[in-house]
């Protein structure tokens, strides 16, 4: 069955990445249209040919979010279709610095400064956001955190099928958002206070077996192990179609990457395909929105 998703969000927030990411999978996207002409496409006698995304947002013309609400709603009542609502969500400070490296203007700042449209913006699609089916916060994502998530969510090929990140973090830097299970590396022998260790990262194989000696490693990946194996089928039948392992230690290069590495690799060992993401480790890829979108 051919299904809906409308697309909306903050500007700058990934919005426009996303429908590009959704085309690539197959869908039809389709941007800003007017809201009359958009309402149109929500008739629950005239199902899509193949999945659409809709793309909305604060430029689009005669939009009222709530009114927008009310006809997702309806047509959930009235239509065999899916429709889901998502909406990309950002810290303030980043979407100004994504305005500010650009040299954008923001749609609802053009003789104002940045923050006076994005708080001007958050008022206007406040509506949206509370109503969404799925809200993706893209504050400290790269394009390629942004299209694993997506594909996981709304590509129609990966429905039944569970996306696994591991994710090594520096707590120095805060949790990650998008964490649902956190683990603590922090007891762990630190490669940090020894010398020749220092310069190097938990993926140099002296630093992973320096790792590896301390006492407690082999017990708590096993325990690690024990918990995670029979939870993952569990959290597939539900329905979950990606799910974040997060592994922290004080500043994210050594002792958190060597685990996360290890437990990605005893994870394909026992028939998962997890991606390994080390957010603290190397230099951001680059924003995942175009902020003119």
């Amino acid at each position: 069955m051919s299904r809906i998703v409308i697309v909306t969000g903050m500007s700058g927030a990934g919005r426009s990445s996303c429908l590009r990411i959704l085309e690539d999978v197959g869908y039809e996207a389709v941007d800003n249209l007017p809201f009359q002409l958009l309402t149109r496409l929500l008739r629950p006698n005239e199902p899509p040919e193949r999945p659409l995304a809709v793309g909305v947002d604060s430029r689009t013309r005669g939009l009222v979010p709530a009114e927008l609400v009310r006809e997702v709603e309806r047509f959930r009542a009235e239509a065999a279709t899916p429709i889901r609502l998502v909406f990309f969500e950002c810290d303030d400070d980043v979407l100004q610095r994504r305005y500010t490296e650009s040299r954008r203007r923001h749609p609802l700042a053009q003789d104002r400064p940045v923050t006076d449209g994005i708080a001007r913006e958050r008022v206007l699609m406040a509506p949206l956001k509370a109503a969404a089916d799925l809200v993706i916060d893209t504050s400290s994502s790269t394009l390629a955190d942004l299209r694993r998530r997506v594909v996981a969510e709304l590509d129609p090929q990966a429905e039944g099928r569970l996306t696994i990140t591991v994710l090594s973090f520096s707590f120095r830097n805060g949790l990650p958002r998008e964490a649902d299970i956190v683990f603590d590396a922090r007891f762990l022998s630190n490669p940090h206070y020894v010398q020749a260790l220092r310069p190097l990262t938990g993926l140099a194989p002296a630093v992973q077996d320096h790792v590896a000696r301390d006492p407690d490693w082999r017990s708590t990946l096993d325990r690690l192990e024990a918990l995670l194996m029979p939870l993952l089928p569990r959290y597939r039948a539900e329905g979950k179609s990606y799910l974040t392992i997060a592994v922290g230690c004080t500043g994210g290069r050594h002792r958190s990457v060597a685990l996360a590495e290890e437990l990605a690799r005893r994870l394909r060992s026992g028939g998962w395909q997890p991606a390994v993401v080390h957010r603290d480790l190397v230099e951001c890829e680059g924003d995942p929105a175009e902020p003119s979108r």
